[in-house]
């Protein structure tokens, strides 16, 4: 096995839920820079495939949503998701990079969010030092 590999697998298999959220913002974020980078270089098949691969994580992230425990943070969730889904697919079909990066600012705004609860949840349950 690659080592590459074994590491990422190793790097999800460790993640809190919180963790695995932020790495599928930075997935989806990832994909949506290279259908850009697609769209400049007038690869048709490169933009399809990355904006594909983002909108799964997108279908992934609302699919897993909890909106009996959520109540309205998850409702508002499916919502924007929704949203991002279907922009995401007129992006795709009108080659337009200028919507794709307000979809990046977006799940930027939304993993930064992930990341700070992840963060304030991780250091409310390690234990607390005892001085010696």
């Amino acid at each position: 096995m690659n080592a590459a590999i074994a590491y990422q697998e190793t790097a999800v298999t460790t993640q809190t839920k919180g963790g695995l959220i932020v790495l599928l913002y930075d997935g989806a974020i990832c994909f949506l820079k290279k259908a850009g980078q697609c769209i400049g270089q007038e690869d048709i098949a490169g933009r399809n495939r990355n904006i594909g691969r983002a909108r799964n994580i997108i279908f992934e992230l609302n699919s897993t949503l909890d909106l009996d425990r959520g109540g309205s943070v998850a409702q508002n969730l499916r919502s924007l998701y929704n949203f991002i889904w279907r922009y995401l697919g007129d992006a795709n079909i009108k080659n337009d990079t200028r919507m794709l990066k307000e979809i990046i600012a977006i799940l930027d705004n939304l993993r930064q969010g992930w990341e700070e609860i992840t963060r304030h949840t991780q250091s409310t349950r390690l234990p607390k030092s005892r001085a010696l």
